[in-house]
């Protein structure tokens, strides 16, 4: 009996993610392009600047994931409804957050983000310049 329960529960988590799948079609505007070349220039300017939150390297232009297919049928479907880019992109970013963004704005939680670079570099620079000195100092004894 003991046996029977184990091999269900194996059966179960081999199956479970299998059954897991999106069967949903994808959104109209997902793989289709709007009507109008202005806008879906507007809205494919728009996508690029995105970040597909599920693949995180790519845009929602280029990505083939169910929510990069979503997003790009929300931005299409309101282009075509006379929205913004702006605005849209404020939508997106009040919904999903700054990381949404390939270009986060200048705040208290991406100061980091935007000045780490240069601190760590001024941090390299300050290490190797003391190292360097402290070499000198050590080669001149020696002569």
């Amino acid at each position: 009996m003991r046996l029977w329960l184990i091999l269900a529960l194996l059966f179960a988590s081999i199956i479970a993610p299998v059954a897991a799948q999106d069967r949903l079609p994808p959104a109209p505007y997902a793989y289709q392009q709007l009507r109008d070349p202005a806008e879906e220039a507007k809205a494919k300017e728009l996508m690029e600047t995105l970040r597909c939150l599920v693949c995180q390297g790519q845009s929602i232009a280029d990505s083939d994931a169910p929510l990069a297919g979503d997003m790009r049928h929300e931005v299409r479907s309101k282009i075509a409804a006379g929205e913004s880019p702006d605005a849209i992109r404020k939508w997106l970013v009040a919904r999903y957050g700054n990381w949404v963004s390939y270009d986060p704005p200048l705040d208290a939680a991406t100061t980091l983000l935007w000045f780490g670079p240069l601190l760590f570099l001024a941090l390299g620079g300050w290490l190797a310049f003391g190292r360097f000195r402290r070499g000198d100092a050590d080669g001149d004894g020696d002569a």
